[in-house]
């Protein structure tokens, strides 16, 4: 089945960078959309960045100008460059990816999240 496994959170000082990778797996024919979200605790979830098959992005407009989503399709992997990090960006980051398997001519999928702190 497929799987996606995100890595590169971790403990940074405000201004500080930081960039995370999201790699799939599985029996996968193509991916289409890939994003990024994340939720902070007693908060909703909410969209960071999104970026399609061929490389049109969008961002959310509290990272404009920090952050940047970029993909590799040979590696199945979608990355979130993160640079000024500022406290409010603290959260658990979970990649998403619209991806034709064999199973499912579409569908969506969620990694586990890793968690992103920015505190001095």
């Amino acid at each position: 089945q497929v799987q996606l496994v995100e890595s590169g959170g971790g403990l940074v000082q405000p201004g500080g960078s930081l960039r995370l990778s999201c790699t799939a797996s599985g029996s996968i024919f193509f991916i289409n959309t890939m994003g990024w979200y994340r939720q902070a605790p007693g908060k909703q979830r909410e969209l960071v960045a999104t970026i399609t098959s061929g490389g049109s992005t969008n961002y959310a407009d509290s990272v404009k100008g920090r952050f940047t989503i970029s993909r590799d399709n040979a590696k199945k992997t979608v990355y979130l460059q993160m640079n000024s990090l500022k406290p409010e960006d603290t959260a658990v980051y979970y990649c998403n990816a619209d991806i034709r398997s064999r199973l499912r001519p579409r569908d969506d999928y969620w990694g586990q999240g890793t968690q992103v702190t920015v505190s001095s």
